[in-house]
């Protein structure tokens, strides 16, 4: 028998197996026209490591995890068969033998589970998983960070560039913007990153898009805790993120991202002071109506009323209509303007800080929200295009 076609056998923890099993299902492509995209490529080498990846060409993964090798190999299994296998096995310790004809066998006493497996030479070829480039930073920083900005992303955007989101890694700061051409978000955080790249530019300077569905994963991934941290690698076509013993790697967006500050960058004459929570519940009262769907009639703006210190707020539609007023620090001219309301509360909501500044200059031009009171660790701002009224 050649080595290619050696019988792979392994005994494992059901447990720890479907622990390491289940973020795997998040790089499967259960759509694609590839059978080996829809499995999870196991690779076993003596005498006790295990090898799990995933890979949907766009993001894959990689987790190592123990188990008892009798024989080593390396096969595909489809992934959602093998984890909803490993729900339905009642015993703790399970065996898995792969044949050379490919047929997998995952058994425990007298029952026994079959299914058609693929050799592992089928699983397409992935990236390597390290780069002269590289760097370690805190888990939770980043994941604040994402979670500041994400919402701006654009989607399926006719401007591929915008479809993610544009980091920037600096001596010191780290950088994050997103835009999907009416909204754009931008944090900027200052905090320690180790530089910990072997190439001859030992400055660490990196910029890269990643894709918005990368995006969404590294957010439930990343640690909350403020001890975690990971090590980054950056090549020109990827981005490899490594967790212990979890690998998560993903292509970037290949092009140039927008000129964001010039699209900041503009002279303000109104400006507006406004409590946070007061004016978030407000927009929230108001998303009532202008959330509503009705067939036939489009959806609804919230519209802002700025005069002699107190902002109004109202929305009305076919289904009702709703008023607010809100106490404020204004300086400047009147102004009446209008919104996309979810738009602006996710703008809000997203933006730290109990009070805001709203600058603003007309009601055609876009406004720019920031927190009022400055934070040294952290700048950020939220801009937002108006919706044009009827006159």
């Amino acid at each position: 028998m050649g080595e290619s076609e050696k019988i792979m056998k392994i005994v494992f923890n059901k447990q720890k197996m479907a622990n390491a099993v289940a973020p795997l299902m998040c790089c499967v492509d259960s759509k694609g026209t590839l059978k080996a995209v829809e499995g999870i490529l196991i690779e076993a080498s003596l005498p006790d490591t295990v090898t799990l990846t995933t890979f949907d060409i766009e993001k894959g993964m990689r987790i190592t995890c123990n188990a008892e090798v009798i024989e080593e190999g390396s096969y595909i299994v489809n992934a959602q068969k093998f984890n909803q296998t490993l729900k339905v096995m009642d015993n703790e310790t399970l065996t898995l033998s792969i044949d050379e004809k490919c047929h997998a066998v995952i058994e425990f006493g007298k029952s026994v589970h079959t299914m058609n497996a693929l050799p592992g030479s089928d699983f397409p070829t992935i990236p390597g998983f390290e780069s002269v480039n590289s760097f370690i930073i805190s888990q939770s920083i980043v994941k604040e960070v994402l979670n500041k900005v994400s919402f701006a992303m654009g989607i399926n955007n006719q401007r591929y560039v915008l479809d993610g989101c544009y980091c920037v890694v600096e001596e010191g700061k780290l950088t994050m913007v997103a835009c999907d051409g009416f909204k754009l978000a931008k944090c900027e955080k200052y905090m320690d990153i180790e530089n910990t790249g072997t190439g001859t530019v030992k400055q660490l300077a990196h910029a890269f898009i990643i894709p918005y569905k990368t995006v969404n994963e590294l957010q439930r991934l990343l640690s909350s805790d403020e001890n975690a941290k990971m090590k980054v690698y950056v090549t020109h076509k990827h981005t490899i993120f490594h967790f212990g013993d979890m690998v998560f790697f993903s292509r970037v967006v290949d092009g140039y991202y927008i000129d964001y500050d010039r699209m900041l960058m503009k002279e303000d004459k109104i400006f507006m002071t406004i409590s946070r929570n007061k004016l978030l519940s407000a927009l929230e009262r108001a998303c009532l109506i202008t959330e509503e769907r009705i067939i036939g009639a489009l959806r609804a703006s919230v519209k802002l009323d700025l005069s002699e210190n107190i902002l109004k707020i109202t929305a009305v539609s076919t289904a009702g209509s709703t008023y607010d007023e809100i106490d404020v620090e204004q300086k400047g001219d009147d102004i009446f303007i209008a919104f996309n309301n979810k738009y602006l509360i996710d703008c809000v909501r997203s933006c730290g800080g109990e009070n805001l500044m709203i600058s603003m200059s007309s009601p055609h031009a876009s406004i720019n929200i920031t927190p009022y009171d400055k934070d040294e660790t952290v700048d950020e701002v939220y801009m937002l295009l108006p919706v044009r009224l009827n006159d």
